[in-house]
C-alpha cells in the first residue's frame, strides 16, 4: 500500500484534501485512513488555533495522529517526532490502514517518511528535503496555489485564527511558560506584541519558503489547486496511485539518491 503525502504552504488547503482522500479511499473500500502531521508547532497542546490543528469535527471525519500531545513547556525534536512518526507509519501499514501524511514543515516531512540523515550534500551538491530512498512506497503530492490568491487566503486565515481566539491562546501559553520551540509557532511573538500585520507579513514569507522548498522535492507531482476544490484534487491523486491501485504511476522530476542537508 502506497502512503500519500500531501505537502503545501500555510493556507493552501491540506487539511480539506485529506478529508476528501481519506472519504474517497473509504469509498472505494479502503479501512479508513489515517492522517499522520508533520508539523513542528502542531505537536503542541494548547495551541491548536495558533497552527492550525484539525478541529474536532474534522477529526471525526478523519483521524489524526501525532498532534496537540506535546506539553506547551517542552522542547521537541525533529529526532523524537521521526520516532513516534516511523511507529505510527509502520503501525498502520501493518494493519492495512493508508497514512495519510500531512504538513508544511519540510525536516518534519523528511523524518516521517526516511531515515532522518543530516549528513552534508557532496561538494557542489543540492541540498534536498526529499529523495527516492523512503521507507515505504510513497506517493508525494506538493500542492501549489496561484500567490495572490494564497496571500488572500493566508490574511483570511488569521483573522479567522483571531475570531476563534488566538490571541487569547497565546497569552495562555506564555503565561504557562511556553518553550523556545513552542514559541516559534507562526504568529506566537507577533500577538503578544498586538501586532496582527507583522503576523500576516512573517506568514506570507513562511508560505513563499515553503514553495521554495517544494522546488527541490525530488519525484513530487505538483498539483496547482487554485479555484479547484478538494474533491478534485483528492481525485487527481487517487488517480496518480499505482497502477495496482487503480490508477497511474505518479510523474517524477528526478532521481537523486540519499538525503543531504537542509
Amino acid at each position: 500500500m502506497r502512503i500519500i503525502a500531501l505537502f503545501g504552504p500555510t493556507g493552501v488547503g491540506k487539511t480539506s484534501i485529506a478529508l476528501a482522500l481519506a472519504e474517497q479511499l473509504e469509498a472505494r473500500g479502503e479501512q479508513r485512513p489515517v492522517a499522520v502531521s508533520a508539523d513542528a508547532l502542531q505537536v503542541y497542546e494548547g495551541l491548536e488555533t495558533l497552527t492550525g490543528v484539525a478541529t474536532p469535527a474534522e477529526r471525526a471525519r478523519l483521524e489524526h495522529r501525532l498532534v496537540s500531545f506535546v506539553p506547551l513547556d517542552a522542547t521537541f525534536s525533529a529526532g523524537q517526532y521521526a520516532q513516534l512518526a516511523h511507529a505510527e507509519i509502520d503501525g498502520l501499514l501493518a494493519a492495512g490502514r493508508r497514512p495519510i501524511v500531512v504538513g508544511g514543515t519540510g525536516l518534519y516531512l523528511r523524518a516521517a517518511l526516511t531515515e532522518l540523515d543530516f549528513e552534508p550534500p557532496p561538494p557542489g551538491g543540492q541540498s534536498q528535503l526529499w529523495s527516492e530512498d523512503v521507507r515505504h512506497p510513497t506517493l508525494l503530492a506538493g500542492l501549489t496555489m496561484e500567490r495572490a490568491t494564497l496571500y488572500a487566503r493566508i490574511d483570511a486565515r488569521v483573522e479567522r485564527m483571531l475570531a476563534a481566539g488566538a490571541r487569547e491562546e497565546v497569552r495562555r501559553a506564555h503565561s504557562a511558560g511556553a518553550s523556545r520551540t513552542a514559541r516559534k509557532a507562526l504568529g506566537f511573538e507577533e500577538l503578544l506584541a498586538g501586532d496582527v500585520d507583522a503576523m500576516q507579513r512573517h506568514t506570507r514569507n513562511y508560505a513563499r519558503r515553503q514553495l521554495t522548498w517544494m522546488r527541490k522535492l525530488a519525484g513530487v507531482r505538483t498539483i496547482d489547486v487554485t479555484g479547484r476544490d478538494a474533491d478534485d484534487v483528492a481525485r487527481e491523486i487517487i488517480g496518480s496511485i499505482d497502477p495496482r491501485e487503480g490508477g497511474r504511476s505518479p510523474r517524477r522530476t528526478g532521481t537523486p539518491r540519499g538525503l543531504g542537508a537542509i
